[in-house]
Order: structure tokens, then sequence, then C-alpha cells
């Protein structure tokens, strides 16, 4: 196996997506490939399968047992039936076994002078295929599928008919059925339910080749990545000693950072201090004074202001050295602020009376009749106080976002009775974040917050989350990453009492959703989240204070 690429960049149209691409991939390296939206995740698988070509660099890929791709949003021909897709998707494989029927047929017909070098190639290309199990291909992909949830597909139906998470499963079976030397899988756990995350760990954990996968799923990450590459600004940065290796790694950076930011306001502050002392110094010194005797005295006031005049030069010299080359500044740590007056918060104090009043939401007997594909709620009772944390689950599609929106009062029941707490603030994060809106990052986000653009741009500059480049770009350009970075700067920077989390860990960084978690800690509010991310949901009940809600199909929650 040989995995090599040297000096690689990529460039669409006049956009560079990356650059200086120095890659080794050894043929047991377990690799996870992290970073925002857009940032070229894809992009870097596709360079690897060779469906992406470079702008300039070297690349050498040789790999005999072949390599499967499980792309995140698959595309066929507009035609193409599931059969067809299934063939695209093991394309090296049946390459391999048409190889074998030709090359069978030729010797049945050749001559006995050709027969040695087509008996040899026969051999060869048997090894190979056999190398793979590719007689047995057929059962690996039908069980593959019904461990997936799509068991008994019809091959014939055309694949456009199936969703993009379906597309996306067909995609990942194809792939994990072909015995490849390298997996390259993008996002391989979105769209599976717990039973299908199994599934996929257990095979994963069978593989003997390479693994490059693209992924956002710490427990994923923490189980099977020994390497992490983060892809930030166009650029690969590679880490050791697996997900903890990577936090740990990260963790130094930051407090390195600090440090030298620390250090330039230290030095900033210093020269300031020089200029304005040198600056009272040579105003104390009294100027030249014509005087009645001749002598030198009249030039002695004039020749004490040489050491401060040059002083106060190199100071400002430093000063204008400083400004020119500022030390990044590191990024306010994430902090939820809370609406609640005190007296509605649960008293920390065990000892004091808890009958105090901390109830923000009541639900009792609420229906919701199905309509504008909205689907069938019915929800019997429910009391949420502040310092409430809940977790929501249940099936995909069962209507759990829909829940959270009637406890926001967005959707009104159709019977039953929903009381909020007067003055109730919620805060969003949404698994829908499409915009449409044509404000740019900065004016959305001061109307937002209720902010002069001024005062906007130093509080969402401070988080860390967009660059100052960003701020003019309108909302609807944005990728789905850095709108979801700017539902959590308005979600942190405005107070509320209840924070509404639809699958919060959604096209965020991992160690953005690990502050994300810390800042949840200190919030006093009540917390309603809807995530079937596996890491999320261990850390919230490890603290033994979170409740369960849980839709059911045909929308009953209990």
């Amino acid at each position: 196996m040989n995995c090599v690429i040297r000096g690689g960049t990529v460039r669409f149209a006049e956009r560079v997506v990356l650059r200086d691409i120095d890659l080794v991939i050894g043929e047991t390296d377990r690799v996870a490939v992290i970073g925002d939206n857009g940032a070229g995740k894809s992009t870097l698988l596709g360079i690897l399968a060779g469906t992406v070509a470079m702008t300039s660099g070297e690349k050498q890929i040789e790999l005999p047992g072949g390599i499967a791709m499980a792309e995140q949003r698959p595309t066929f021909a507009p035609e193409a039936t599931i059969a067809d897709a299934i063939d695209t998707l093991l394309a090296d494989l049946r390459q391999i076994e048409s190889e074998l029927k030709a090359t069978a047929e030729d010797l049945a017909h050749a001559a006995i002078v050709e027969q040695p070098e087509l008996l040899n190639r026969l051999g060869a290309l048997m090894e190979r295929f056999e190398s793979r199990d590719g007689y047995r291909v057929e059962q690996r992909v039908d069980a593959a599928l019904e461990q997936l949830g799509l068991g008994g597909l019809d091959r014939t139906r055309f694949v456009s008919q199936l969703s993009g998470g379906e597309r996306a499963r067909l995609a990942l079976a194809s792939a994990l059925s072909s015995r490849a030397e390298m997996l390259l899988l993008d996002e391989p756990t979105n769209d599976l339910d717990d039973a299908g995350i199994t599934w996929l760990e257990a095979r994963l954990s069978e593989h003997r080749g390479a693994l490059v996968v693209v992924s956002h799923d710490r427990a994923f990450l923490d189980r099977f990545a020994d390497n992490i590459i983060r892809i930030e600004d166009g650029t690969l940065r590679r880490y050791g000693d697996g997900y903890a290796g990577y936090l740990a790694a990260r963790a130094a950076e930051q407090r390195r950072t600090a440090s030298e930011y620390e250090a330039w306001q230290h030095e900033v502050a210093r020269h300031d201090a020089l200029v304005t002392a040198n600056a009272s110094r040579l105003k104390a010194i009294p100027r030249k004074q014509e005087q009645s005797s001749f002598g030198h005295g009249a030039f002695r006031a004039r020749s004490r202001d040489h050491g401060a005049m040059g002083r106060i030069r190199m100071a400002k010299e430093q000063l204008a050295r400083l400004h020119s080359q500022p030390a990044a500044r590191p990024a306010d740590p994430l902090r939820f602020v809370t609406a609640f007056p005190s007296d509605v918060l649960p008293p920390n104090d065990e000892s004091v009376d808890h009958a105090v009043d901390t109830l923000v939401i009541e639900a009792m007997a609420v229906r919701l009749e199905p309509h504008d594909s909205m689907p069938r709620l019915t929800l019997s009772s429910l009391e949420v106080h502040a310092g409430d944390r809940w977790l929501i689950s249940g099936p995909n599609g069962v209507g759990k976002t829909t829940l959270l929106r009637v406890l926001a009062g967005e959707l009104a029941p159709t019977t039953g009775t929903l009381w909020q707490r007067s003055g109730l603030r919620v805060a969003w994060l949404r698994q829908d974040v499409a915009s449409s809106s044509r404000q740019n990052v900065l004016d959305a986000f001061a109307s937002a917050t209720g902010n002069y653009r001024d005062d906007a741009a130093q509080a969402l500059l401070r988080l860390g989350l967009f660059h100052p480049d960003d701020l003019s770009r309108s909302l609807s350009v944005l990728s789905v990453g850095q709108r979801r970075r700017f539902e959590v700067a308005v979600a942190v920077t405005v107070p509320s009492d209840v924070l509404l989390l639809d699958e919060p860990t959604n096209h965020l960084a991992p160690e953005l959703v690990e502050q994300l978690e810390d800042a949840l800690n200190d919030y006093p509010g009540v917390v309603l989240t809807v995530t079937h991310d596996r890491r999320w949901r261990e850390r919230a009940e490890a603290t033994g204070q979170v409740r369960h809600l849980t839709v059911m199909s045909g929308g009953n929650v209990f």
C-alpha cells in the first residue's frame, strides 16, 4: 500500500479550498478528519478516492486491495435503479469480476502459445477477487442493508425515490461490503439509530485496512481515531493520541495563545507607561532662558531633555511594532446568562425550603392534530421548573422538534392548556438552520441581541466564532456550520430563561460542542435537548439530574 500526498492544492474557480497538503496514510491507520462545514473535509476524501483532482502537488496512491467511499450525499445517474447504484458503488470490485469473465472467455478460445500469459492473468485476478471475498459480496450487501434499516429494497426501484438519508445508508452498506483495503467514510453515523451505530462499529472493528473518516461523533472519534486531522483556513494539521490527545493538544494551544496575548498586553502597557512617564519628566524640565551673564547655563536645561526624548521615541517605536503585530486574542469562554430574577431560581442551599415557586412551563392534556406537515402530538401533563434538564428522545419523524415548538409557544395546541411564566424568554438552537436573510452577520447579530453595531462587533469577535472578514457576509451565503455558530453566539449573548436545543451537536466542531456542554453546567435556567449524540446523553445522565421525555410513534409523549 502506498498513499502519499505532497504539496497538494485544490482550487475551485478563484477559491483555494485546500493548500499545502502533506499527508501519509499507513496501511492500518485510523484517521478522523474534522473541521467546520465547507472547510474541505469531503474534498480531502475525494482526493484520496480519486474523484477530486488537485490543482497542483504530487499524489501517489497505490492500493491493490481497492478503495471504497461512502459519501454523505451520494449522487447517481437520473434514471439509475438501486441495482445500478450498487454496481456504481462497487465499481472496482465489479471491474475485477468483469475482467475475470473476459479473461476466462479469452482463455477458452486462445491458442496454446497464448494460454500461459492468460492463465497468469486469470490467477492474479482470482487472487484479488477472492482476497475481497467477491463471490459473497451480494449476501454482504443484503445483510448490511438489513442492519441499516433498508432490508427488502426492490433493486428495480429508481434510486432517486430514496430519501437523502436512505441513499447515504445505501452507500455505507456497499462500502462496508466491498472489503476494500481503504475505507473513506463521510459522517457514517448520521441518520443511524442506536442499533445501526452498534452494527457499524462492530463492522469497522473487523476492518484490517486503513480507515479515513469524516465525523463529528465524539463517541465514534474516541473509539476509532488514532489520529485527528483538523482542517482550518484550508490547511491540515495532524494530532496524535486519538480524540483525547487532540483535546489535550488544543487545550495546550489555547493556553499558549492566552499566555502570548497576556505577554503582548503587558508589553503594550509597559511601553505606554514609558511614554507617559518620560513625557511628564520632559514637561517638568524648564525651557532654555536667556541669561544676563556670559556662560553655558542657558544650554544646560535643554541638554537634560535628550535622554527623555530618546526614551519616548524608542517606546513609541516599540508600541508601533507591537500594534502592527498584535498577538491573537483568545476567545471568551461560552457562557449562558439567565434572565430569571433570583426569587425564581431554585435554592442552592439544601436546608432552604424548596417550596419556592420555580414553575416556568406547565402543559395539561395538550393535543396537537396533524396539519401543515406537523405530526400528531399528545401530552397528558408536564411541569418544567427552573434549573430542570430534560432529554427528549424518540425515532426520527415522530415530532420531537414539534414538541419543542409547542413548549416554546410557537405552535398553539389544538386542545388542552399550555401555561408559561410571564415574561419567559426562550433561546433556540434549531436543527434546521437555513436562512434566506440578506442581512450581513454583524447587522443580524446586532438586531438579535439589541446592541449597537460597534458593540455587537466587539461582542461577536470576542467569542471567536467568526473571523472579522465574515461580519460583512450575508447570512444566506454562510455554510450550515457558520449559521449554527451564529445561533450559538446569539444564545450566549441574550439572557434567557429556557434553552431549547434541537440536535445541538450537528454541524459544530467537536471541541466547540465540548465548550457548549461546559457552558451549560453553570446555566441556572431550563434546558430541553433533543439529541442523538451519545456523548452528550452520557454526560447529561452522569449528573443524575436529567429527566426524560420520550415521543413515541403516533405522537404520544411519555
